[in-house]
């Protein structure tokens, strides 16, 4: 299900990532404060039109549209399609992200490999095309982790390509200068999501929710909630910074 009709007044976001998880939670959260929403998917159709339909379901404005993070080709694509059929592009939220967990003396360079062409090279084409396609009063969000400063055992590969993410995202605020484009990044902790459940056994994942001073695990609007601060009028004042929502972890 798919609802184009946007006045020429609305505010246009594109989320990478955003048919499960907690893009599926920016994309709701960001049509709910009445943004039309471009969100895109590497795989899983139906779940993206899932996300659709609920955009929709609750009187928002949302577009479905493929497309692989890393291929600078499909992300050019993806921008023209958002501004055809919306306009322009206000806010991008880079959600899109690959996990591989394992001790750094036993990981398999090849998914080395696969989860730094999704997590730094992705990243990368997409804050190249926002770079180029986003409007004055914007606003680009990239997604880090909190574990930079945990540290977890057998997230070497994951947190190595986070911190490609945070350099550059803080770089990019610097380069934008004059634009009037906000440039940030969120560090999520411990997240009910499946990525993060995935893999993991019970125990730790109930050792993980402790770890927080506030004693649970956050969830996808958790994470919305911070995006939508970010992208919206309330957030302008932030440039250039890492936003650890995270519950009170270091």
């Amino acid at each position: 299900m798919t609802d184009t009709h946007t006045p020429a007044t609305q505010r246009v976001a594109l989320v990478t990532g955003g048919s499960r998880g907690i893009g599926r939670a920016v994309s709701q959260r960001l049509a709910a404060d009445g943004f039309a929403v471009v969100v895109d998917f590497a795989g899983g159709a139906a779940a993206a039109e899932e996300t659709v339909a609920a955009i929709s379901a609750a009187g928002g404005t949302a577009l479905a549209v493929q497309g692989d993070v890393a291929d600078e080709q499909e992300m050019a694509a993806l921008f023209d399609r958002a501004e055809q059929e919306f306009g322009g592009v206000d806010v991008v939220v880079h959600a899109a992200g690959r996990m591989a967990l394992s001790r750094i003396a036993d990981l398999d360079l090849a998914a080395l490999d696969a989860l730094h062409r999704t997590n730094i090279r992705g990243t990368f084409v997409v804050a190249q095309q926002a770079a180029r396609r986003l409007r004055a009063g914007g606003a680009l969000v990239t997604f880090s982790t909190t574990v930079l400063a945990a540290q977890f055992p057998e997230y070497g590969a994951y947190a190595a390509s986070k911190a490609a993410v945070e350099s550059i995202t803080l770089i990019l605020a610097r380069e934008l200068r004059g634009r009037d484009i906000t440039v940030n990044a969120v560090a999520p902790g411990p997240t009910a999501t499946a990525l993060f459940l995935d893999g993991k056994t019970p125990e730790q994942i109930d050792a993980l929710a402790k770890t927080p001073p506030l004693e649970r695990l956050g969830t996808p609007e958790d994470i919305a909630g911070v995006v939508a601060f970010i992208a919206g009028p309330d957030g302008r004042w932030v440039n250039g910074q890492v936003l650890r929502a995270n519950g009170g972890m270091a």
